[in-house]
């Protein structure tokens, strides 16, 4: 018990397994075991899950093909509210939304332009190439994997021959094995099992098993049940984590507004609570409305100071509002409380840059390059490459946009700057053909579609370039240069 304490649940775990050989009916050290066992393998599951092929396959829930603008996670950009994001100042994610500065689950796929998850872009891995496919919630592991796991501790309760309800009848050792079986055995129907029948045992009076029957049937992909148990959950006690797990179902149901409404009720009702705050914070930033964001996100800070989300989501805001200057303020907040990897070194070094501290700026990049690894090196290299088009060091620049395609096969972002580094050495079919490279990798990006455009646009292939810019329009409607360019095409085809 003090080594688990003390968080040395590994220690705790052999403890416990030498015990279990004099006295394996000990529940005692039954019921610590299996503890330990699910504190190690924890995660927060009160997040949004990325879906994975399993999801998409298997999903038999109906939602409009054609919802009304603003009012689903597939359509964005047609809200009011993000109507003023300008992609050209602020980029966007591979699911069409505006960069947040904190990486959640599900923003690192790369869905179409309509943000959408399609089967054929599940089975694509972030990498292509040295990833599979995601094949059921992101961070849960498969029946597969954890039947080649080595681990000497899995596996020591017999799930099938459990008699539930005799355990039942022993609620916190109960609690413990539903928590074991969700969280470490990965086994929602067995813990589902479990769950019915100590609400049973309990007059369905237990707001607790109410709640971890409403996260198996989420599990199952039951989410009108799992509704229908969270809320029941509720009304037996009013506990922030219902309030986010029955969020979570809305938001996997693309209810979106809903569930803002039930989570602003929520945190009225619970004004000190800043996970109601933050997760509406990120519901407003996957609906494109940053700004409205933005205020949640300062009122996460003003109850907890060392939000970490918060912090980042705020500099990445004031940054791409051109205010290099108090994101650095923020970074340099996320630093001192310990953040140390590549991404923060690298957006030290962005932010020295863009406020004139050049010699820092470079600092930083070597540091964010000394801790990279290839998941986010194409990134650095990419950034350095922009650093140097700033100072006009254009050979640097082409260097560096090369070793970024060179790390990452897949970084349509550089392969659109080669091509305008290309189109600059007059080599035009090179040019054309890393924009075609970059098109066919990032078809929720405008910038490879407008560039070549304009470069058939300036070799007299005007068919060519009318079809190029109406798909740069198509992903950024509100592109001015794109629309200048439309009508001077069209204009031209009039008098033809």
């Amino acid at each position: 018990m003090s080594r688990y304490r003390r968080r040395k649940f590994a220690a705790s775990i052999e403890s416990c397994d030498e015990i279990l050989q004099s006295n394996p009916r000990d529940q005692s050290v039954l019921f610590l075991k299996c503890r330990a066992l699910t504190a190690e393998s924890y995660i927060d599951d009160t997040e949004m899950e990325e879906e994975g092929v399993g999801e998409i396959l298997l999903d038999e829930n109906a939602t409009a093909s054609m919802p009304r603008p603003g009012t689903s996670l597939h359509r964005p950009q047609t809200s009011k509210r993000g109507a003023g994001i300008d992609q050209s100042i602020r980029p966007v994610s591979s699911s069409g939304r505006p960069l947040t500065g904190f990486a959640r689950p599900g923003t690192g796929l790369r869905p179409g332009t309509g943000g959408e998850m399609s089967v054929e872009t599940a089975f694509k891995g972030s990498r292509p190439g040295t990833s599979r496919p995601a094949t059921m919630l992101g961070r849960e592991v498969r029946l597969a994997t954890a039947s080649m796991a080595s681990d000497p501790g899995a596996g020591f309760l017999n799930i099938e021959r459990l008699n539930f309800t005799r355990i039942a009848a022993r609620p916190p050792l109960a609690m413990a094995i539903a928590e074991y079986l969700v969280y470490h055995e990965a086994n929602p129907r067995k813990a589902l099992e479990l769950g019915a029948e100590c609400t049973t045992h309990a007059e369905f009076k237990d707001w607790w098993w109410k709640l971890t029957l409403g996260k198996c049937y989420y599990k199952l992909g039951v989410f009108r049940e799992a509704e229908r148990q969270l809320k029941s959950s509720l009304v037996e006690q009013d506990m922030v984590v219902t309030h986010l797990e029955l969020c979570k179902v809305y938001l996997r149901l693309d209810q979106p507004n809903t569930a803002l409404e039930h989570l602003t009720k929520a945190s009225q009702t619970h004004p000190g609570e800043p996970r109601l705050i933050l997760a509406i914070a990120r519901i407003h930033d996957m609906l494109n409305s940053p700004e409205v964001a933005v205020n949640y996100y300062k009122r996460v800070l003003a109850l907890d100071a060392s939000n970490i989300e918060s912090v980042a989501c705020l500099a990445a805001n004031h940054f791409y509002s051109d205010q290099p200057e108090i994101s650095l303020r923020y970074y340099r907040r996320l630093l001192q409380m310990g953040v140390n990897n590549t991404e923060m070194w690298n957006n030290l070094g962005l932010c020295c840059f863009y406020s004139s501290q050049y010699d820092i700026s470079l600092s930083c990049f070597e540091r964010a390059l000394e801790l990279a690894d290839d998941g986010n090196m194409a990134d650095v290299w990419y950034n350095v490459g922009q650093v140097a088009v700033g100072i006009g060091d254009v050979s640097l620049a082409y260097q560096a946009f090369k070793i970024a395609t060179s790390v990452d096969s897949a970084h349509a972002e550089s392969f659109n700057c080669i091509g305008v580094l290309e189109l600059r050495k007059q080599n035009a079919e090179a040019a054309q053909a890393n924009f075609a490279t970059a098109q066919k990798l990032a078809p929720y990006l405008f910038e490879p579609f407008y560039n070549s455009a304009l470069l058939a646009f300036k070799m007299g292939n005007f068919q060519d370039a009318y079809l190029q810019v109406s798909s740069a329009l198509d992903v950024y409607p509100g592109h001015s240069d794109s629309l200048e360019l439309k009508k001077t095409l069209g204009n031209m085809f009039s008098v033809l």
